[in-house]
This record gives structure tokens, sequence and C-alpha cells, in this order.
């Protein structure tokens, strides 16, 4: 299956909020997720990174997002995520998306997480993530409910290329 097309900073679709998946069993389901894994693998082949994708990105207003650690300490998708619990610490990083690959911008986001979604196979589960999967998993969420890294920018001096990010040694 061919990776799918990803919609880039500017497209009105990634501001919308995406719907809640019914049947996570359904073969239209699990044709998404098919989907954004290719497209996930296609995207880290061409640009050597990239950890994670959500549905909107590729076009889709559904409540899936697909990541792939490096590390494999996690991988999947998650249907219908949602952030049951945040912890009062907090992480500050440079966030990079796949709709806009060659920006980069600095964000804070909760150190640690709890995601309760359904599995693939229709299955409740609950994930607590922290560290580089917590901040993942909510950069992917919030693409569901239509915001961006760049809503996010903690200051508005704060946004830099990924080219000026790599000449600084990729500054945490």
């Amino acid at each position: 299956m061919p990776a799918r097309e990803i919609l880039l900073l500017g497209n009105p679709t990634l501001m919308q909020t995406s719907a809640e998946i019914t049947d996570p069993a359904a073969p239209e389901t699990q044709t998404l997720v098919r989907d954004l894994d290719h497209t996930l693998a296609a995207f880290r082949a061409e640009r050597g990174f990239g950890r994670g994708i959500a549905a909107p990105q590729i076009g889709r207003l559904q409540r899936v997002i697909s990541v792939r650690m490096f590390d494999e300490s996690f991988a999947g998708p998650l249907i219908n995520p949602a952030i049951a619990a945040r912890s009062d610490n907090t992480i500050e990083m440079w966030d990079s998306c796949f709709s806009f690959p060659d920006l980069l911008v600095r964000v804070s986001r909760a150190s640690e997480i709890t995601v309760n979604y359904t599995d693939q196979h229709g299955q409740s589960q609950t994930l607590d993530a922290d560290s580089d999967l917590a901040e993942l998993l909510q950069h992917e969420i919030d693409h569901l409910d239509g915001i961006l890294a760049v809503h996010r920018a903690i200051t508005p001096a704060a946004f830099m290329t990924r080219d000026e990010w790599e000449r600084q040694g990729r500054p945490q």
C-alpha cells in the first residue's frame, strides 16, 4: 500500500476536530491504520526522522494515531486516544511535525501522562507514558483536536528552521 500525501501547514483540514471511531474492527478503520503506518514508514525512510502521525495529517478527520518509537519501546495504533491524567511537571523541547518538517517550535508539555485508547483489535488500553513518548502522544492527540505545535509555541520567538537546529548541534 503506498504512502499517503501529508497535508502541510496552512491546510484547513489540520485545524479541524476529528470524529471518534465507532468500530475499530471495521475494514475502513483497519485501512486507515495501515495507511498511517505506511506513511510514517515512508516519511521516516525519506527524511530520517519521525515517530508518529495522526489521521488528519493524511486528510482523514478520525481519531487515530500511529506511533513507532525509534527505541521500539512502543509501537502501534491508538484509536480514540484521550489523555486521562497529566503530571504537573513539564518539559520544554523543540517540537517538529510532518506537516511542517523544516520548522521546529519550542513548546512545553507535561512530562508524564496517562492515555486511554482502543487498540486495533477493539480492546480498551491504558498507557502510562513519560519523557519522549509522553511529549509525542500529546503532539499527536493535539492533531486530533485541530491543534498544531505552532499553536503551542512558548513565545513568539520560539521557532527555528531544521537547518539552523542542525547547525547549532540539535539544542535541547
